[in-house]
């Protein structure tokens, strides 16, 4: 049994307790505590869900100052951006707990029987979504609240009636541990069952892999690198019982600027694309990593200017040393490759400029770069643009900029783009995801290994359940929301 400890990125010194790594004894027990709790929660109410969830809100933001003190020391990221992460995490479970309320996603469906049918009887059937069971959530390096012990895959898994077992990334345990006490005490104060949700620390991937494979484990959610998504997806597909990998992987999320707003408006485009590039450090799963100019003019005065506020980009910590390390040798794998100019002089933040011919032509031009690094291809024309465009594999976003009239004439385009990409944006940046109903976080493979779904917004409770029809069935044995005289 080993043990570990959290390294501030703010001073480098040791900071917080000491963590015991779970071993394979501790993952059972809690895999088969989550089995009973999962048992125990379906006789819950919707109702007495929805409390769950907003307790633990509450519970999370009462401990606010505590979180943003160890989220900074961990992080190295600002206090704005720990308290905005905060309120985004508490308003996740605020937003599920609305849905469990509402009850559309349960999609109840309701066929009366026909006992005199000619020529045969109709049965009495109701269908409606049922939760899985339970849930492994293995937390993300990036998003320490919003998408680890307690963010969205948690919040709309707990939503529907799972349990969830957090594998805490090591990168930030301080702050896991802080939010496990949080969603206990909101466990305890709203009468769930032990088991509902609990945290295993590792600082390494034994413990993770062991919760992907254990029978009670019905479903894992995922947000990280492709090696280790597909890693995942393997062990879950190698199990005797398989079960599904919610795993949101990699994306480039390409911007296409249209030639008139290109022409006109070069060096505001400059500011808005850098901006969203080195925003926390450029490490987003939204960031854009590729720029389609899709026209001549005004595309020198883009790049020049984009590469001056590339270079100003001041000095800041990644998350880790590993991302670090890999952002430095994407950066060096781009510089070593001909027919790309660099276009920006700073070890901080990364330009690269090249042609169509020579993006279509080498695979490594799209490859995500996690960290404060795009590249620009160069193009003549939307069309041009359009056709290397359909080298690309899945993504997260795909966003067009243009003046009002040439979007309105990009039909094609859009076209396109809905087979590429879960969420299209039109003259906005793709960093800085609204949580809310319509939002789609997801896209076609390797973006996600499920294109069908998203990881954020109130759609992501369907993960979590499968349809269950019951026929024939007295009221006393139907679950609650599909009996007659509810």
């Amino acid at each position: 049994m080993g043990s570990f400890q959290s390294r501030s990125r703010l001073t480098g010194e040791i900071f917080g307790p000491t963590f015991v790594s779970a071993t394979l004894a501790d993952v059972d027990q809690v895999c088969k505590l989550a089995w009973s709790a999962y048992k125990q929660l379906k006789a819950k109410t919707t109702s007495s869900r929805a409390d769950f969830l907003e307790i633990c809100a509450d519970q999370l933001n009462a401990r606010r100052d505590e979180i943003v003190q160890a989220y900074q020391h961990e992080t190295g990221l600002p206090e704005g951006r720990a308290n905005g992460e905060l309120d985004r995490t508490c308003n996740q479970l605020r937003l599920f707990a609305r849905v469990v309320r509402d009850g559309t996603w349960l999609d109840r469906r309701v066929d009366l029987a026909i006992p005199d049918r000619k020529p045969l009887p109709k049965p009495d059937m109701r269908s409606m979504n049922r939760p899985l069971g339970p849930v492994a959530v293995l937390g993300a390096s990036n998003f320490a609240l919003a998408f680890s012990a307690v963010g969205g895959d948690t919040a709309s898994a707990l939503a529907a009636g799972c349990p969830v077992v957090c594998k805490a990334h090591p990168a930030h345990p301080v702050v896991t541990s802080i939010v496990a006490e949080a969603i206990e005490a909101a466990r305890v104060a709203s009468d769930m069952p032990v088991g509902t949700y609990a945290v295993l620390y590792d600082d390494g991937f034994e413990v993770g892999q062991a919760l992907v494979q254990h029978p009670k484990i019905r479903a894992v959610g995922f947000t990280g690198s492709r090696k280790g998504g597909l890693a995942l997806v393997q062990l879950a597909n190698a199990r005797p019982q398989p079960i599904p990998v919610f795993a949101e992987m990699s994306s480039v999320n390409p911007v296409f600027v249209l030639p008139e707003r290109l022409g006109s408006e070069p060096e505001n485009l400059a500011a808005m694309i850098h901006g969203s590039v080195t925003m926390g450090v450029g490490q987003f799963c939204t960031n854009p990593g590729l720029i389609f100019l899709c026209g001549e003019s005004g595309s020198d005065a883009f790049v020049n200017a984009l590469g001056v506020l590339m270079t100003q980009t001041p000095a800041a910590c990644m998350l880790t040393d590993s991302i670090e390390a890999s952002y430095r040798s994407g950066v060096n794998r781009l510089k070593a490759l001909g027919g790309v100019h660099s276009a920006s002089s700073s070890e901080q933040a990364a330009l690269f400029v090249t042609d169509g011919q020579t993006f279509r032509s080498n695979e490594t031009l799209r490859e995500e770069i996690f960290g404060p690094c795009t590249l620009v291809v160069r193009c003549s024309s939307v069309e041009e643009a359009t056709g290397w465009a359909a080298v690309l594999e899945g993504q997260l976003t795909a966003t067009i900029i243009g003046t009002e009239s040439e979007v309105a004439s990009c039909g094609p385009l859009v076209e396109d783009l809905e087979d590429l990409a879960g969420r299209l944006l039109i003259n906005q940046m793709p960093t800085g995801l609204e949580v809310c109903d319509a939002t789609v976080h997801g896209g076609p493979f390797p973006a996600t290994s499920d294109g069908r779904t998203t990881s954020v917004g109130s759609r992501a409770i369907e993960r979590w359940t499968r349809p269950i029809c019951y026929q024939n069935f007295p009221d006393s044995l139907l679950p609650a929301e599909l009996q007659r005289n509810r």
